[in-house]
């Protein structure tokens, strides 16, 4: 058997990793796009270090586009088995993967208008698929709920594991051979944290001889989560209250955005959240909630509890889910406080960027970064301390005050990270560090090799390993 690694090789987007059986049957462990840098980001995403038509199967861990992003060109350049994934997944795959084929289209038309209105040849990268390809690469998918083991070949069966990342998010365990031979090769996609709002926590990964481990977070602690509460309605109060101004988060349409609403639910209920508005302006953050609330069974206990009490954690008075653009552009224009949260959670793409351009010069206002945000795009810019930006080809001072909260982060910690790997460390022969930035992974190899763990590989792109 063998492994080779084709994407979030330190970095943490374009997660692919292929496994290759010595039948020759070849698995690809997610097919997601790389996000950062557009012009760096446009040719890595248009190049397999594979062959597609030579992919036998897809197991997909989860919905974020950095995970799913490019299965619908991967179809369209040959593939033609089987997609796997949760019941939750495929949900969500739809409306993430048609979003995603929209924006594109949409810069698309956007830079050939622009390259026509000065005189210039057309310009701009074409899409790299369109909405009928999604639909295509959808009609591939097959579904299979946690904790049931399933046969995808003669030789080959998966087992999904609950990995508490975002609704539908799974480990997957890969057994090939039997008796003596087994060989069992795990990849944890990305972990979840414990005592996190909605979803449960992750669970454990049975025993593997071999694991592809996401590093995120691999070189820190995160905010503890108790303190969250308190710092979202303290950040609220001087915002919209004491200075009048408007709070902007940027937040991922998928679990973030839900998160922070499930939390203003709570403080609503509670009589602590101030009487303004709060909108969710994203069509794909209605959605994705809209599919939220159809999954119950990905609910932890608490929640479970909580909706006998409210039978709608996503909504509360004074919240407006956005979805008009008209409506979208009349936020800007409003004079009074309120909250926005609007994709994208990096800021590098959708309505948020609107809001950043309108509200950014305001000292009054307040940016909060909920998320990760990967190198090159205008998250990192303004967690790195800009002080000025380039939005819509303008210039813009970074006059609102810019707050971070990590506690929000649906990644493990490091500590978080080595606990839930814990009870591996005896069965692992060898275990790759993907999906982390280049020192943070070189700094969780050392904490790994220091807590007793075994072959800490930290593989480059392309490269094979025979198993």
């Amino acid at each position: 058997m063998k492994v080779s690694f084709h994407g979030a090789v330190n970095e943490v987007t374009g997660s692919s990793h292929l496994v290759e059986l010595d039948s020759g049957f070849k698995v690809l462990l997610d097919c997601g796009m790389f996000q950062g840098d557009e012009k760096e980001m446009e040719e890595k995403n248009r190049k397999w270090g594979f062959d597609p038509s030579g992919i036998d199967a897809v197991i997909i861990t989860h919905a974020h586009i950095d995970h799913i992003g490019r299965l619908p060109k991967l179809v369209k350049d040959g593939f033609s088995g089987d997609i796997y994934c949760t019941p939750a997944t495929r949900s969500l795959a739809l409306i993430m993967l048609l979003d995603s084929a929209k924006i594109q289209e949409y810069d698309y038309q956007f830079d050939r208008k622009k390259a026509k209105k000065q005189g210039k040849a057309e310009s701009g990268n074409k899409p790299l698929y369109t909405a009928e390809d999604v639909y295509k690469a959808l009609s591939y998918f097959v579904t299979v709920n946690y904790d049931r083991r399933h046969r995808i070949s003669e030789e080959l069966s998966i087992l999904f594991k609950d990995a508490g990342h975002i609704l539908g998010s799974a480990s997957v365990v890969l057994e090939t051979g039997n008796g003596e031979h087994v060989k069992k090769i795990g990849f944890t996609g990305d972990v979840g944290r414990p005592s996190r709002p909605i979803l449960r926590d992750p669970a454990e990964i049975p025993e593997v001889d071999f694991l592809i481990t996401e590093s995120t977070y691999g070189d820190r602690l995160h905010e503890s989560a108790p303190n969250e509460y308190k710092k979202l309605l303290r950040i609220i109060q001087e915002t919209c209250v004491d200075q009048k101004g408007k709070l902007i988060i940027p937040a991922f349409s998928l679990g973030r955005t839900q998160e922070i609403v499930y939390l203003m639910d709570q403080m609503a209920n509670k009589n602590q959240l101030p009487k303004i508005p709060v909108f969710v302006d994203s069509p794909l953050s209605v959605n994705a909630t809209r599919i939220y609330r159809l999954h119950p069974e990905c609910y932890d206990t608490k929640l479970q509890d909580y909706i006998e009490f409210d039978p709608d954690p996503f909504g509360f008075n004074g919240l407006r889910y956005v979805t008009d653009p008209q409506d979208s552009k009349e936020i800007n224009s409003l004079s009074e406080p309120c909250i926005i949260i609007s994709a994208s959670g990096m800021l590098n793409a959708g309505r948020v960027r609107h809001h950043l351009f309108n509200h950014i010069e305001n000292k009054n206002n307040t940016v909060l970064i909920v998320g990760y945000c990967a190198r090159g795009t205008t998250g990192a810019h303004l967690v790195g301390g800009a002080k000025t930006l380039t939005l819509f080809r303008e210039e813009k001072k970074v006059r609102a005050s810019i707050e971070i909260m990590d506690s929000f982060s649906a990644h493990a910690d490091r500590n978080e990270l080595i606990f839930h790997l814990s009870s591996l460390k005896k069965s692992i022969k060898k275990m790759f560090l993907v999906h982390g930035e280049e020192q943070v992974i070189e700094a969780f190899s050392k904490e790994l090799v220091k807590e007793g763990f075994k072959g800490v590989t930290i593989p480059q792109k392309g490269e094979v390993y025979d198993l």
